[in-house]
């Protein structure tokens, strides 16, 4: 089973090329998702131990946890210490499944793949990117995101000129979605080409 990792820095079009992949019948692993159904359950307790008052009604309220982790490093590495392994443990699950119904692909969808050296435990690695002013406009026009906000988000990640030398494969979502469908589509064949060689 090939393992392809897929990541982006924030507003690079990350979540929609997942779906991309989805929908060429590639099974994929959300990490984010992953993180916000832990944040409603599992991991809630743990999270309301480490940073008291950001839970409301036994669910981590995101926005009160990203006051107080967005710049403060130690909080964070603790916030990460707690959800990296519960993250790990259910991709280990979803790998096991896949493989047992026979994947011969499959996608981790890892925001921070380089940055929490992820790229360790896959094949090849697909960056998602786009010019930086197309990046910034999508970003800002979020709801609640600041130009502030975005500048410590971009702190925290590799960047992006550092990606594209370190991936596989790119993925250019700045020329619309439709040429980024394409780029997927050829991905998917490169791959199950490799496969078949094997």
């Amino acid at each position: 089973m090939f393992v392809l990792g897929l990541t982006g820095s924030i507003g690079m079009g990350k979540s929609t090329t997942a779906a991309m992949f989805r929908a060429e019948g590639i099974a994929v692993h959300d990490s984010d998702a992953v993180v916000h159904e832990l944040y409603k359950g599992e991991a809630a307790g743990a999270i309301e131990s480490a940073f008291p008052g950001t839970t409301r009604s036994g669910v981590v309220d995101r926005a009160l946890l990203a006051n107080v982790v967005l710049e403060d490093s130690a909080a964070l590495a603790r916030l990460e210490a707690i959800i990296h392994p519960l993250v790990a443990a259910r991709r280990d699950v979803f790998l096991v499944e896949a493989a047992k119904n026979g994947a011969s692909l499959v996608v981790l969808d890892i925001p921070l793949l380089f940055e929490t050296q992820s790229d360790r435990i896959v094949d090849a690695v697909a960056l998602v990117t786009a010019p930086e002013s197309v990046q910034k406009a999508r970003v800002c026009a979020r709801p609640g995101i600041t130009a502030e906000g975005f500048a410590a988000i971009l702190q925290r990640q590799m960047p992006d000129a550092e990606k594209r030398a370190r991936a596989h494969f790119i993925i250019d979502t700045g020329r619309g979605f439709a040429a980024a469908e394409g780029q997927v589509r050829g991905i998917v064949r490169a791959l199950a080409g490799a496969r078949n060689k094997v």
